[in-house]
C-alpha cells in the first residue's frame, strides 16, 4: 500500500491521529526531508519502527521503483513531505501513478493545506477556484502565462518564493490590471502569520520592501465586462511585445476583454497599416 501523508503546515498540533499512526505503523517512510521528518516525529511523540529513506525532486525518478518493489513485496510506504500533501508541488506524482499502473492500492491521510486554507481567509470569492502553483520564473514565459489566465472566472490561487514575491505581483497587475482584487498569505499558521489584501498594484508595491517566509497568493477572478478598444489594442501590443503571437495576443485579450475577436483584429491590423 501506498499513503500519501499530509503534512501540517506549520504547527504540529494539526496532525491528526492517523498520521501518528501511519508513521508509527509504515514498513517505510519516504520523506522529502528526512531531519524534518524526525523533528515532527519528536514533536509528536511518535517512534518510526520502519526505515527511513529520503525522497525529494533530484532523487525521485531514481528511488521510485525502488519503493514500488517494496509495496509489491507487500510493504506499506508512507510518503510524507516538509508541508501538505505530497504530489502538490511536492514530489509524489511520479510514485502514485506508477503504483497506480501497477494495481497497488493508494490511499491518503488528509492534513492542512496551503491552498484551502488561504483561499479560507482571502475574503475572496471560494465557491470555485483552481490552483496554479508556482507562477513560471522567466519574464517572457510568466507573462505568457498570466496572459492566458487574464479571463479566467475562478479566483486563482499560486505559490511563491518570497524573493520573487513582488516580481510576480507586478506581472500579476498588469496581465490582470492594478486593481484586481488579491491577498498575499504568508506563514500561514506560524507564529508571524499575515495576510495582506489588496488591488495587486498595493501589494506589489508593499512586496517590494522586502518579504520573508512561506507565500500563497489567492486572486479573484475575472469579472466580464467590455473594455475600450484602445485599452485592448494597448494589451495586444505588450503582450506581443513580450513574446506572445499577435494571433494568440488578439485571441486571449479578446477573451479578457469581452470585445469580439473580429473587432478586435480589425483595430490592432487598421494601426499596423495606417499612414
Amino acid at each position: 500500500m501506498l499513503v500519501l501523508a499530509g503534512a501540517p503546515i506549520g504547527q504540529a498540533g494539526d496532525v491528526s491521529p492517523r498520521l501518528r499512526e501511519a508513521l508509527a505503523r509504515a514498513d517505510v517512510v519516504a520523506a522529502e526531508d528526512t531531519r524534518r521528518l524526525r523533528r515532527l516525529a519528536l514533536d509528536l511523540g511518535v517512534e518510526i519502527g520502519g526505515r527511513i529513506v529520503s525522497y525529494y525532486d533530484a532523487n525521485e525518478a531514481a528511488r521510485a521503483p525502488e519503493l514500488l518493489a517494496a509495496m509489491a513485496e507487500g510493504a506499506t510506504v508512507v510518503v510524507i513531505t516538509d508541508a501538505g500533501m505530497p504530489g502538490v508541488s511536492d514530489p509524489g506524482y511520479r510514485l502514485t501513478s506508477l503504483a497506480v499502473e501497477a494495481g497497488i492500492t493508494v490511499t491518503a491521510v488528509p492534513g492542512p493545506s496551503a491552498v484551502t486554507t488561504a483561499l479560507a481567509v482571502s475574503g475572496l470569492p471560494s465557491d470555485r477556484f483552481c490552483f496554479e502553483g508556482f507562477p513560471p520564473r522567466k519574464p517572457g514565459e510568466r507573462a505568457r502565462r498570466l496572459a492566458e489566465l487574464a479571463a479566467e472566472p475562478r479566483t486563482m490561487v499560486f505559490f511563491e518564493a518570497p524573493h520573487r514575491l513582488a516580481e510576480s505581483l507586478a506581472a500579476m497587475a498588469e496581465a490582470f490590471g492594478p486593481d484586481r482584487r488579491a491577498a498575499v498569505c504568508r506563514e500561514l499558521t506560524k507564529t508571524y502569520e499575515e495576510v495582506r489584501r489588496g488591488g495587486l498594484a498595493e501589494l506589489a508595491g508593499w512586496a517590494e520592501g522586502g518579504v520573508k517566509g512561506e507565500i500563497t497568493v489567492v486572486v479573484a477572478g475575472h469579472v466580464p465586462g467590455k473594455g475600450s478598444i484602445e485599452d485592448a489594442v494597448a494589451e495586444v501590443d505588450r503582450l506581443v511585445a513580450a513574446g506572445t503571437p499577435s494571433k494568440q495576443a488578439v485571441a486571449d485579450v479578446a477573451k479578457a476583454s469581452g470585445i469580439p475577436r473580429r473587432e478586435l483584429y480589425d483595430a490592432v491590423h487598421r494601426r499596423s497599416v495606417a499612414p
